[in-house]
């Protein structure tokens, strides 16, 4: 499935005109081949927003779902196939206060109720990653049901990261390819031991456990690594988020707040990305230099 995202036709979006101006200004300054893939957003902000007005921490995080909706309609405005959104970390279930975080279910379960409707409006797909599982069971439940409600849905796939965290998700990927070694052991009849020992042991770990392989594992498996991360509210972190596959990813930090966070600054964060050389540790486009120009002439081996 990656090659075939991977090759995807860029193009100008058919649906720019539902743009407000401003966004559509910047929009078309864009390069159209050079939009990316993936964007990752860490929604940071929501307790500060509420703070600075003198208000209770939930209508931080109710401004801050309504955020997420008018960012998500520009997404697939704009035709970005990936948005995914760190929605509720693993730290913030352990950590945060019991009535936040069951405010956050509740959120969350409204949230997804009361707009399936316009994401199908909007052709949007919903996912998920994380440790779903240890949800309540009705949020389990709410969860399920959205994304059959927009499973058909061909537009921007919108993945909500909810119980999750990046080393928890790279330990549970280890835990499956562990778990693969003894079900083909089982399947042929031997012990593990006996299996790694007729192949001899490092090859056969090694063929079985690379970074394709644990890429394959991982909960983003049938997603491209994202190109962009967006962090809001000018914190300087990557938060356990996406560890992996973030390696290569540009990373645009803005002060603005997730409840101030709106379509045109998704839009803004994408030009400046643009303006961005992408080298993947290899030498940059622009660059004339070769390897022959990097090494020291013989004149400056003497000097030595």
């Amino acid at each position: 499935m990656r090659e075939s995202i991977l090759s995807r036709v860029y193009h100008r979006s058919n649906r720019a005109h539902e743009l407000t101006p401003e966004e559509r200004a910047v929009y078309e300054t864009l390069d159209a081949e050079r939009l990316p893939q993936h964007v990752a957003i860490i929604m940071d902000g929501n307790g500060r927003w509420a703070g600075k007005r003198a208000l209770k921490r939930f209508l931080g995080h109710q401004q801050g779902a309504e955020s997420v909706q008018y960012v998500v309609e520009t997404a697939s405005r704009i035709d970005l196939p990936w948005l995914t959104l760190y929605a509720f970390s693993l730290e913030n279930n352990l950590r945060r206060p019991r009535n936040e975080v069951g405010f956050l279910m509740k959120l969350l379960k409204s949230y997804l109720v009361s707009n399936v409707k316009r994401m199908n409006d909007n052709n949007i797909r919903m996912a998920y990653i994380g440790r779903t599982h240890e949800l309540p069971q009705e949020v389990q439940d709410t969860m399920q049901w959205a994304a059959e409600q927009t499973c058909k849905n061909t537009g921007t796939t919108l993945t909500l990261a909810l119980n999750y965290g990046s080393r928890s998700e790279i330990v549970d990927a280890a835990r499956a390819l562990l778990h693969n070694m003894i079900a083909e052991a089982h399947k042929r009849g031997i012990s593990v031991e006996d299996m790694l020992a007729a192949e001899g042991v490092d090859d056969a770990i090694k063929s079985r456990i690379d970074e394709p392989q644990l890429n394959a594992s991982l909960y983003t498996a049938h997603m491209p690594d994202p190109d962009l991360v967006i962090r809001t509210s000018g914190e300087q972190r990557i938060s356990n988020f996406l560890l992996w596959q973030i390696a290569y990813a540009e990373i645009f930090v803005t002060d603005r707040l997730w409840p101030d966070f709106r379509g045109l600054h998704l839009i803004e964060a994408i030009a400046d990305y643009q303006q961005r050389e992408r080298r993947f540790g290899g030498l940059g486009e622009s660059s004339d230099e070769t390897f022959s120009d990097t090494l020291p002439t013989e004149a400056e081996l003497a000097r030595r």
